[in-house]
Order: C-alpha cells, then sequence, then structure tokens
C-alpha cells in the first residue's frame, strides 16, 4: 500500500542501517587500567595480574573470561556458603586465581564497586557479587522471631580491596537518624558502625513470609552523624 500516512497517523522516519562496526562500537570493551573496571552498569570485568591476588565471587556469576584463569569452589563452610537475607537461599563463592580477565554479572542487576581504604561497610548477603579476598570478611546474623531460618545473614567487610554490590534498581543513600527504619528487604549494605535493631510493625502488613503472621519485617538503624543506609527500590 503507497502514498501518503492517513490523515493522523504517524509516520514512521526511515533510518539507514548502521554497519558493522558503527553498531557494535558503543559496546565495545572499557580499556584496561584498572583491577576492577565496570563495562555497563550491569557487568563488571577484574584483572586478574601479576600481584596474585584472588578474587571471591558468587558462584554462577562468570559471563565471560579471557587468559590463565582457575575456578574453585569457596567450600561448604560458613563463609563459603552464605544463607540468604529472605529467601533463605544459599550464596556459594568461587575463587578466581591466575593471570587474566573475569567478567562477572548476575540477572542484569545494577553493579556498584565500593573501594574500602582501611574502613569498613555491612552488605545484605544476597546483595553481593563479588570481593578482593584481601578484605577481611564475616558473616554477621541479625536474629529475630518470624524470620525464615531465624535471622538476616549480612557479611562485614573491612581493609584495603573492592567490594561489588548489586541491586535490583537504582539505589538510594541515606543519612542514619534515631528513627530510621528500612524493609529488610530493601536493605542493601550500611556503615558499619551503625546499630541495627530488628522491629515488626503489623500496621503495614506488607510483606508476609510462609508461616508468617503477616508483620512486616524492619530494620531500625541507630548510629552518629555520617553512618548511612543504602537501600534499593524493591521487596518481594
Amino acid at each position: 500500500m503507497t502514498g501518503a500516512p492517513a490523515p493522523g497517523a504517524y509516520a514512521v522516519p526511515q533510518q539507514a542501517p548502521l554497519g558493522l562496526s558503527k553498531a557494535i562500537e558503543p559496546y565495545r570493551e572499557a580499556p584496561a587500567g584498572q583491577r576492577w573496571t565496570l563495562q555497563n552498569p550491569k557487568l563488571v570485568r577484574v584483572d586478574l595480574g601479576a600481584d596474585g591476588q584472588p578474587v571471591l565471587a558468587r558462584q554462577g556469576s562468570m559471563v565471560l573470561y579471557q587468559g590463565k584463569v582457575d575456578f574453585s569452589y569457596k567450600g561448604s563452610g560458613v563463609v563459603g556458603r552464605v544463607v540468604g537475607n529472605a529467601t533463605g537461599q544459599e550464596m556459594q563463592l568461587m575463587r578466581c586465581t591466575g593471570r587474566g580477565q573475569v567478567f562477572l554479572a548476575d540477572n542484569a542487576a545494577y553493579l556498584h564497586p565500593i573501594e574500602l581504604q582501611g574502613d569498613a561497610i555491612c552488605v545484605s548477603a544476597e546483595n553481593v557479587l563479588a570481593f578482593d579476598e584481601s578484605l577481611q570478611y564475616e558473616v554477621r546474623r541479625i536474629e529475630g522471631h518470624g524470620i525464615p531460618g531465624g535471622a538476616l545473614f549480612t557479611m562485614q567487610f573491612q581493609g584495603t580491596g573492592q567490594v561489588i554490590v548489586k541491586t535490583h534498581g537504582v539505589p538510594v543513600v541515606l543519612p542514619v537518624t534515631p528513627t530510621t527504619y528500612a524493609d529488610a528487604q530493601s536493605v542493601v549494605a550500611w556503615s558499619a558502625t551503625a546499630q541495627v535493631v530488628l522491629s515488626s510493625q503489623v500496621s503495614l502488613r506488607r510483606t508476609a513470609y510462609p508461616g508468617h503472621s503477616g508483620e512486616t519485617i524492619n530494620l531500625q538503624f541507630r548510629g552518629a552523624p555520617g553512618n548511612f543506609i543504602v537501600v534499593q527500590p524493591y521487596e518481594i
């Protein structure tokens, strides 16, 4: 059918197809120069070089690697297998060693490299993608009635190195005040010096876990000026 479009119809502008080189140019690999490099908001590359520093990453998060890289399971101990916050799913870690480049991602989640320089941060276990093994890390439990498994699991990192945090959507960073409450599933990270207290609000009744009364599990954060909390626009 030819001719001018009908009155009120939208005419789609015709565009010439791009050549191969122009079509792929915006998606080329970001150049090297540092250990961790975001390729785009949802994909990160770590360069394993002559320093021999291994990386620990969520098992199954490798999407591509180049060079001579070995992958081994961290094990089934408390650090090698971390129980997820609200779902009860396990996060198993793999150890990446050798010389080469490893590209990591997880279900197109947004990725955020955090560089620690002697300071510390707590991150929800479900939001950890990868980190330098040079960091000191430990699993912490926030216990409370009505939580599947009886506790929320977080990881505290301290020292010098990077942690790659993943989020559902774009997060927001807020200061901690005496009246700061957050849904346990929306919390991503917070200052390691902040105090965390479990709180339930029956009136909200938004998140009901299987076998739970219907109360929303909230975390109350208390801390000194300068303490912060990171939340994501997500909850089950």
